[in-house]
């Protein structure tokens, strides 16, 4: 496995080590994933809470029992809810975003997974992801899972990026590399 500081940094990275590390130790990975996933979309539909976590004008001790009374409405697993205290208690709520996505950095590293993220002009089927995930796994030789996102601009084609390495088949890109070759040929 890779050092975790290779894989996440700054302070959403420490927090999200130290949250990983005892989520392994205590076996409770999946129970943290699935509720820092949760909480991701609780946060992302609700703008109240969106502004409790990430806005200075409340207090700790405020902050501490709003995300409490969600944690405890949405049955999260006792060391998520601990956890959310110690960043409400050291005001670093607003560092929870980047926490879960070092937190799925690390999960998908302890998996064997690597990330790719892939902009088409629309929207892929389930048909579509799955053909890429197995092609991008043939050529990586690892899991591979997909964030997908669209871009209209590119006209057609992916864009694809695995780590530092970024494929880019968009027609858009085809069409600037003819123009600037025909340029060339004037």
């Amino acid at each position: 496995m890779t050092s975790h500081k290779a894989i996440v940094s700054g302070i959403s990275g420490r927090y999200a080590i130290a949250l990983f590390e005892l989520a392994v130790d205590g076996k409770a990975v999946p129970a943290v994933e699935a509720d820092l996933a949760s909480l991701n979309a609780m946060i992302a539909d609700s703008s109240d809470l969106n502004a409790l976590v990430t806005s200075p004008i409340y207090s700790s001790e405020q902050q501490l029992a709003g995300v409490s009374a969600v944690a405890t409405a949405a049955k999260l697993s006792p060391l998520t809810v601990k956890f959310l205290g110690v960043l409400a208690t050291n005001r670093r709520l607003s560092s929870l975003s980047g926490v879960i996505r070092a937190f799925e950095q690390l999960v998908a590293d302890h998996r064997g997974e690597v990330s790719a993220t892939v902009i088409s002009a629309k929207a892929l089927t389930k048909a579509q992801e799955a053909s890429l995930a197995k092609n991008l796994k043939a050529a990586i030789g690892s899991d591979v899972t997909i964030d997908a996102a669209i871009d209209e601009d590119l006209l057609g084609g992916l864009k694809v990026q695995v780590g530092s390495q970024m494929i880019d088949s968009s027609l858009k890109t085809k069409l600037d590399n003819l123009a600037i070759a025909m340029k060339g040929v004037q």
